[in-house]
């Protein structure tokens, strides 16, 4: 086994999770993943953890996707209910052999079954906002990503591994020092009311009064390296240009541009399933409201990858998800959509807070 593995498998049990004697957790992902499943399953069972796996198989997501009534896609099965409800720990690997095997379904079907799962994705986000569950989600490097990413395998393995800072060294102490920080940038962004952010095609305004910045340094996403919050939700004014490509359910959206007034999503194009922009965005009421502004601080990722793990925390861009809030932001919109959307703002870029310059070209100034 690539000992890199295994070192992920440590991170993510002891400091990710940081996983206890007699707590339950679950591993999900796909076959495509099962060495890192087993690695982690193997740390859990050292640790004195009860750990179970779910193994997922996309056909069969294909074929509730194509054929389910409007009953079935309705029915939450009991024991996914007592499962969130129950387990104290969850780790969500990534990667599978086809990033594209929902591209075929009707985008309205997507939104319809995302809209009946939301109370148990509001419970999951409740439980992970008071600190009952602990979660993860991390990548495992197969060969469809690589290809997503335009790379080979090996050179994709690296990639992931350099950005979790698992290929070597103290990966723990890394992430403990970007926690470190980005602490003190959160101590002044707390301290900010507004923003305006301004680049090529973007110049949006909104307000973050009240609302608290949260560290991400790998505990809840690995790799890691942004700063969050969740804007007021009436507060979004202006327009906005996403530099790379979003992707969401498997479909590719190019160019999307986004126009807000009073916080909603009034006005949308794009270059390439323009079609499947609307219908998400149509999913519900809160579907055209932004639930996040972040912005992006690893620097170890140089590059696009077509997987939003990576591209939302490259060095130098920033990212704003419309739909669901973070409640331990202190975010209140409610949606079953929750989709980040990437802005380049590495040139003639900034970020404006209470009217002083706080970022440009890609660095904060603070």
């Amino acid at each position: 086994m690539d000992p890199r593995i295994e070192r992920l498998a440590k991170v993510l049990i002891h400091y990710s999770l940081k996983l206890k004697k007699g707590q339950l957790l679950k591993i999900q992902g796909e076959v495509a993943t099962l060495p890192l499943i087993k690695a982690a399953y193997d740390e859990a069972i050292k640790v004195g953890a009860h750990p179970y796996t779910v193994v997922k198989v996309p056909d069969n997501e294909e074929s509730f996707f194509k054929n389910a009534s409007e009953e079935q896609m309705k029915y939450i099965s009991p024991i996914t209910k007592l499962e969130v409800d129950k387990i104290d720990a969850l780790l969500v690997i990534w990667g599978g052999e086809n990033t594209r095997y929902l591209s075929g379904i009707d985008p309205k079907r997507q939104a319809m079954a995302s809209k009946f799962r939301r109370p148990l994705i509001d419970k999951l986000f409740k439980r992970i906002g008071n600190k009952s569950l602990s979660w993860v989600g991390t990548q495992f490097p197969t060969l469809a990503d690589a290809q997503e990413a335009e790379l080979s395998l090996s050179d994709y393995e690296d990639f992931v591994y350099k950005a979790g800072h698992v290929h070597a060294g103290d990966a723990v102490k890394h992430w403990q020092k970007i926690h470190k920080q980005q602490a003190r940038l959160i101590k002044i962004l707390n301290k900010i009311d507004s923003l305006h952010i301004k680049s090529k095609d973007t110049d949006l305004k909104l307000t973050v009064k009240g609302r608290k910045w949260i560290n991400c340094a790998g505990t809840e996403n690995f790799p890691d390296g942004e700063i969050f919050t969740s804007p007021i939700e009436n507060s979004a004014n202006g327009y906005i240009r996403y530099s790379f490509p979003a992707v969401y359910m498997g479909r590719e959206v190019e160019d999307v541009r986004l126009e807000f007034k009073n916080g909603k999503v009034v006005k949308e194009s794009a270059g390439k399933n323009q079609d499947f922009l609307t219908s998400m965005l149509d999913m519900d009421k809160g579907a055209r409201f932004l639930g996040e502004v972040a912005i992006g601080t690893n620097y170890e990722i140089k590059r696009f990858s077509k997987n939003i793990l990576f591209d939302e925390k490259i060095g130098g861009t920033c990212h704003l998800a419309v739909g669901a809030s973070i409640p331990e932001a202190g975010g209140k919109n409610k949606s079953s959509l929750h989709w980040d959307m990437v802005c380049d703002l590495k040139r003639n870029a900034e970020i404006v807070g209470d009217g002083k310059v706080i970022y440009r070209n890609g660095k904060f100034l603070i």
